[in-house]
């Protein structure tokens, strides 16, 4: 019988903390980078690449890549089954702890991937699944996944290109969670989500310490509602000259 290995060392050595999300990168044999996350009754270990377990489903990096292929391969309407709609879960359910472990690691472009990935995995369960309450279930958090992902693009952003390419991508990702609830609820109950509010809370902040006025868009955007068509001439093409500059979010080096 294999001799057993307890936990003891490594749980009495990092202690738990409620309300904290503690993350850390470790070395795990042959010398490949893991990511670790502790939880209150231990410790959950995730690969840094590809699908956090590690698995590649029927040969497929992710089993999105693989329902993707399903799908085109059909030969009739593609709807995902009992048994699909729960390996999506639990795609779902990695791919939400390893972003949660990025942002606290200030790895704000893996975060970025990561909920890019799991966006398009919302993606394919509402064009495919025949469920509408499990449907609804995972809908209901793409605001919050599109929140994740404004947080993590615009710090991400301003690392590499700046405060005002930051608050730009703050924009853009209001505008996505906007979409969103109008949609759903409508524009009041977006006024008045928690999550908008941090975002526009760290837009703030932004403009005050970077000292940022207007932005570029945002200056298009006044020149547009007040008839100034050829200041937004002048404003798009230093827009697009800015573009060609800046690496777009999800290819930040």
């Amino acid at each position: 019988m294999a001799k057993s290995r307890s936990l003891d060392d490594i749980l009495r050595d990092w202690p738990f903390q409620p309300g904290v999300i503690s993350a850390r990168t470790v070395r795990a044999k042959g010398g490949r980078e893991v990511l670790q996350m502790r939880v209150e009754l231990g410790v959950l270990q995730m690969e840094m690449a590809g699908r956090p377990d590690g698995e590649r489903p029927e040969g497929y990096d992710t089993y999105v890549d693989y329902l993707v292929q399903q799908a085109l391969e059909a030969d009739h309407k593609f709807e995902l089954t009992e048994e699909q709609c729960i390996e999506i879960d639990r795609e779902f359910n990695q791919f939400y702890h390893r972003r949660i472990c990025w942002l606290a690691l200030r790895e704000f472009e893996r975060a970025v991937q990561d909920a890019d990935h799991t966006l398009r995995l919302m993606d394919f369960a509402r064009d495919y699944a025949a469920d509408a309450e499990w449907l609804l279930s995972h809908e209901q958090y793409r605001p919050f996944v599109l929140f994740h992902r404004t947080q993590a693009a615009s710090l991400a952003q301003l690392e590499a290109a700046g405060a005002e390419a930051a608050i730009e991508e703050i924009n853009r990702g209001l505008g996505r969670i906007k979409d969103v609830f109008e949609s759903v609820q409508g524009e009041e109950q977006f006024e008045q989500d928690e999550m908008v509010r941090q975002l526009r809370q760290l837009q703030d902040w932004l403009r005050e310490y970077y000292e940022v006025g207007r932005t570029l868009s945002e200056q298009l955007t006044d020149a547009i509602d007040s008839e100034q068509y050829e200041l937004a001439a002048r404003l798009r093409d230093e827009i697009a000259k800015r573009a060609r500059r800046t690496p777009p979010t999800g290819d930040l080096r």
